[in-house]
């Protein structure tokens, strides 16, 4: 049995040297993305059993786009291979202030894009403790938003936890489609990811952290919420214990900020699959993002001994 899986679309990153504008580029840094399989990746890493449900046409782009979970170790055996078809691709061009970071996508008609609930083998899929979804899948298309709601209602029926990662994002769809589409599907999920803009943006919920976090939790039901606020760190609300926890982002140098979101959602999610108590999974998930704010790419790289070293607060030495 595994212990974890997820299904989404698996990307390829070209990314611009820091300082370059994507229009004047000579050279592109290659790297495998997409945040379902950043959280497997991190996940496999970390010695969990993970799995991961994609299509890809069979090419050698199709293959170099599953890079980061096969390195990690992640169970491929039900990626759906097809005869044509194209990866989705993105862009990312690095900047310092005053300029952003930015993110172009290429992604329209993917093969992932293209999933519908009668590709899915079930009893794999539902076959782990723990199902990762999130709020970017259901953006692809009609046949992935189907997909996404049968998913959770099949994890509900079979009695498998549902995780759940809002994972807003403006360049797919607009903030009213994402609330009509997210709503049903984030009620009754085990444990539920949303950062306080999405919250805001997405859901209307403005105001202090603690009462947005609490709204969030009274309207879905979730167990566990989880609400990122980057530099100020996160908030974990226990529903059954009506219980504010709070961990404040660690200090770091940051090279790479793609990818940190599903690092740190992988950090709790290794907390619980671990059986931690809510504080020490919050733990785990900002020691993980800033681990992957330190590393270029979209997936941390990591394994259990350094993340528990990092969690004790032993990082930072010269290890000889």
């Amino acid at each position: 049995m595994l212990d974890v899986t997820a299904f989404g679309e698996a990307l390829l990153r070209l990314s611009v040297p820091a300082g370059v504008r994507l229009d004047e580029a000579a050279t592109l840094d290659v790297y495998s993305g997409g945040a379902e399989a950043n959280v497997i990746a991190a996940l496999a890493r970390l010695g969990w059993r993970g799995g991961y449900v994609t299509a890809l046409p069979d090419s050698a782009t199709g293959r170099r786009a599953l890079g980061g979970l096969r390195a990690a170790g992640a169970d491929l055996s039900r990626i759906l291979w097809r005869d044509s078809g194209r990866v989705g691709l993105y862009y990312v061009e690095h900047a310092a202030p005053p300029r952003g970071t930015a993110v172009i996508y290429d992604r329209r008609d993917s093969c992932a894009a293209q999933l519908a609930p009668a590709d899915v083998d079930w009893d794999y899929l539902l076959g782990a403790r723990l199902l990762h979804v999130t709020g970017i899948t259901p953006a692809l298309s009609e046949s992935c938003r189907a997909l996404t709601a049968e998913a959770i209602t099949r994890a509900r029926q079979k009695g498998i936890a549902v995780s759940f990662d809002v994972n807003y994002r403006v360049r797919l769809w607009t903030a009213d489609a994402a609330r009509q589409a997210l709503w049903p599907l984030m009620r009754g999920v085990d444990v539920l990811f949303c950062k306080a803009d999405d919250a805001r943006l997405v859901f209307g919920l403005a105001g202090e952290p603690e009462t947005v976090i609490a709204a969030l939790a009274g309207q879905t039901g979730a167990p566990w919420v989880i609400m990122t606020r980057g530099e100020a760190g996160a908030l974990a609300w226990d529903s059954g214990a009506r219980a504010l926890h709070r961990a404040e982002a660690l200090p770091v140098a940051i090279l790479d900020r793609i990818g940190a979101g599903d690092a740190f959602a992988a950090g709790v999610l290794h907390g619980w699959l671990h059986g931690a108590d809510l504080p020490r999974c919050l733990r785990y998930g900002v020691t993980l993002a800033a681990l992957k704010l330190s590393q270029y790419g979209d997936s941390v790289s990591t394994n259990r001994a350094e993340l528990d070293s990092l969690v004790a607060g032993q990082g930072g030495a010269l290890l000889r």
